[in-house]
């Protein structure tokens, strides 16, 4: 991947003359069957880029209460676009047709603007659950019989697509525009992807623009997605091996609440026995034995697989944990970052 970046040919990319970031949209378009795409520097910014083509000052979209562009991006639909967040309690992270029923606004001045759905696959603080096909067309196709937009945070899409057995081009065809994450599972050190019809993506160029993320030779960063579409897709599946002999490891650890079944793809959550301590003063004790896991507040911990954490590491993890349970940590200082450990 460094090599790709090393050798890679670049141009001004906000004039849109840089080769190695136009071939990158072009492919990602391509593969999820939709007319264009633009690269992004960020996740967050990728998934406010949908928000803003879709949605007026004023509008609604809608969410699960678990959702990133709800709790862990900055209150962005807010503060760039005047757009308010309306959560959806639906478990797993999974909107379903079910929850969102009944919760499109009547066409009164009174009311925000119910204009878009915003799905997450895989979900993140849903426990890194898979979305089926079935259930994607599902509320895609009453997202379009209401007349409402569909936005996909994507961060971790390709997880998704590998365990879920499903293509992109599947995916594409259930929403307006996709926000594809590069530097997570697919070990990028930076950047993301809008893709959607030539229109909503002339406009998102606009917006990224606007957002202060347009780029200049940002080819070096392009060429690590295009390395990390061609060669670490495939692999994500021994991630998910990882995630299930962890989750199965410390199920045998007394004092660690689990439900091995749950664990879908790179994510494991967990929570220890309220007796024992608080996640984040396990979560630094662990750090001392140089083991990272994040603390996701009270007794509830947050693990992930990618493609630096071997199988040997897994096994590693699993005796720390047990040793640093059975050693006791209750009695560590409550400090820590992030927007998950308190």
């Amino acid at each position: 991947m460094l090599q790709a970046m090393i050798t890679a040919e670049v141009g001004d990319d906000i004039m849109g003359e840089d080769p190695t970031v136009n071939r990158l949209e072009r492919s990602v378009a391509d593969m999820f069957g939709h007319e264009a795409a633009v690269f992004a520097c960020s996740g967050t910014q990728s998934n406010q880029m949908g928000v803003r083509v879709h949605c007026l000052p004023g509008d609604e979209l809608l969410i699960n209460e678990t959702g990133h562009i709800s709790n862990f991006e900055g209150g962005a639909a807010a503060a760039l676009s005047g757009v308010t967040v309306r959560t959806i309690v639906a478990a797993d992270g999974l909107l379903d047709v079910d929850v969102l029923e009944g919760k499109i606004r009547v066409n009164d001045q009174h009311y925000s603007r119910t204009r878009l759905v915003c799905l997450e696959n895989t979900t993140n603080l849903g426990g890194g659950h898979v979305y089926s096909l079935d259930h994607l067309q599902r509320v895609s196709d009453w997202a379009t019989t209401n007349g409402l937009k569909r936005h996909l945070d994507g961060a971790r899409l390709f997880n998704a697509i590998v365990a879920g057995g499903y293509s992109a081009a599947d995916i594409g065809k259930c929403f307006d525009t996709i926000s594809i994450c590069f530097s997570k599972g697919l070990g990028c050190p930076m950047g993301s992807i809008l893709v959607g019809s030539r229109d909503d993506i002339a406009r998102a160029r606009r917006i990224r623009k606007l957002f202060g993320g347009a780029l200049r030779q940002s080819g070096i960063v392009a060429a690590a997605a295009i390395y990390a579409l061609e060669n670490n897709v495939a692999r994500l599946k021994d991630d998910h091996a990882n995630a299930s002999q962890l989750a199965t490891g410390l199920a045998s650890i007394q004092g660690i609440r689990i439900d091995v079944e749950r664990v879908k793809s790179n994510l494991v959550f967990f929570e220890i026995e309220a007796g024992l301590g608080l996640a984040i003063q396990l979560a630094g004790a662990l750090k001392e034995q140089g083991v990272l896991i994040g603390p996701m507040g009270g007794q509830r911990m947050r693990a992930v697989t990618h493609l630096d954490v071997t199988t040997a590491n897994i096994a590693k993890t699993i005796e720390v944990i047990r040793h640093c349970i059975g050693q006791g940590f209750a009695d560590r200082p409550l400090v820590g970052s992030g927007p998950y450990s308190k």
